[in-house]
C-alpha cells in the first residue's frame, strides 16, 4: 500500500539500536500512538518536576560541585527528551496544517 504524501512519519520519544530515531507511520490512533503519547507525558512530567527539585538545589548554598553535576546530567537528559516530544509534535501539527489546506 503507498501512503499519501501527507501522512508524515512520527518521531518515537524513544530510540533504536546504536541511538538511531525511530519513526512510525499511521493515522495516530493505534497501540504504538498511544505508547508514544503516555511515553511523552511521562517525560515531560519528569521534566517539570526536575525543574522544581533544580530550583531547590539552586537556593541551597550547601549545594556541592557533585550534586550540581548530577543536576545537570539529568537537566541535559531531560531537555533531549522534551527536545525531541517538541520536534515531534511540531512536526505533527505542520502535517495537520497541510491536510487542513489541502481541498478533498
Amino acid at each position: 500500500m503507498i501512503r499519501p504524501a501527507t501522512e508524515a512519519a512520527r518521531l518515537l520519544p524513544w530510540t533504536g539500536e546504536e541511538g538511531k530515531p525511530c519513526y512510525l507511520i499511521g493515522d495516530g490512533e493505534g497501540y504504538v500512538s498511544r505508547v508514544a503519547d503516555n511515553i511523552e507525558s511521562v517525560q515531560l512530567g519528569m521534566a517539570a518536576d526536575l525543574l522544581g527539585h533544580v530550583q531547590d538545589l539552586l537556593s541551597d548554598r550547601s549545594a556541592t560541585p557533585e550534586q550540581l553535576r548530577y543536576v545537570v546530567a539529568r537537566l541535559s537528559e531531560s531537555l533531549r527528551e522534551v527536545h525531541r516530544v517538541a520536534r515531534s509534535r511540531g512536526a505533527r501539527l505542520a502535517m495537520a496544517a497541510i491536510r487542513a489546506d489541502r481541498p478533498e
